[in-house]
């Protein structure tokens, strides 16, 4: 695997790359990372850069400061603004979600302080989020007037529909360990090892093979609209497709072998 380490830093975000691992830090913190439209096309142009680089094992996307993201800049929203203009602001972060889920590639939320409004959608919608003890999430926009609809179908996906509801009628956070208990998060940890905890789960993602698990994420998610049947048909396909390629040759004869398997990532 290539070892070459790049970082950028751009007017809203800093972007590196090192051992397969592409990291999108949102560094803003004057703005609480708001995502305005201009941090907004800087995250997306960096998730979407060489997926078709097979170095490229996970995207993580974490952020300076107290305040992971406040949501949208709401001076991108007020009355004065066409809605045409106000249509771009939400239709560009969910075109942020669909790449990260098209992404061949697991993306990772790393999670260190507060999540609010539009920050709650961009963190539900990764594949697995990791954050500190010290996080929180709160959808609070209802107290000015604006019902989270969008942050909403993020959230209603992976937790309860009541808590998700109580969240966004009350604006009242939940801390860390409920969004855990909530579903929303995969792990939390304390704030000291949340760095280390990343490392864990990227060292365990880039021992497996780069094609398998992007044949399986793609699945995943296309399975999540079938009903149950045609989920199990399509999910016997999409194994025996799976039992085709390269790396899962490798992997069963490895297996038999009882030998570390040696992934061409094909």
């Amino acid at each position: 695997m290539s070892t070459t380490t790049s970082a950028t830093t751009r007017q809203f975000c800093q972007i590196s790359e090192a051992n397969g691992v592409r990291e999108i830090c949102l560094n803003e913190p004057k703005t609480r990372n708001a995502l305005s439209l201009g941090m907004m096309n800087e995250i997306l142009n960096a998730l979407k850069q060489t997926w078709e680089d097979t170095n490229l094992r996970c995207i993580i996307i974490s952020s300076t400061g107290p305040i992971w993201s406040s949501g949208h800049d709401l001076k991108e929203l007020v009355p004065e603004r066409s809605e045409e203009q106000q249509r771009a602001v939400f239709e560009k972060l969910t075109e942020i979600i669909y790449n990260i889920r098209k992404a061949p590639v697991p993306v990772l939320a790393k999670v260190n302080g507060v999540v609010a409004a539009g920050g709650v959608q961009l963190v539900a919608s990764c594949d697995i989020i990791v954050c500190s003890e010290k996080s929180s999430f709160i959808t609070p926009s209802a107290n000015f007037g604006v019902f989270a609809s969008t942050p909403a179908v993020a959230m209603t996906r992976v937790m309860s529909h009541s808590k998700c509801l109580d969240m966004l009628m009350t604006g009242h956070p939940i801390s860390a360990r409920e969004a855990y208990v909530q579903g929303m998060v995969s792990r939390v940890v304390p704030n000291e090892e949340l760095d280390a905890e990343i490392v864990k789960i990227v060292d365990a993602i880039k021992h497996k093979s780069r094609s398998v698990l992007a044949l399986g994420k793609e699945f995943f998610y296309q399975q999540l609209e079938l009903t149950l049947d045609e989920a199990y048909k399509q999910g016997a396909k999409k194994m025996t497709e799976n039992l085709k390629l390269n790396d899962s040759k490798e992997g069963l004869r490895s297996f038999m072998e009882k030998r570390k398997p040696v992934w061409s990532h094909l």
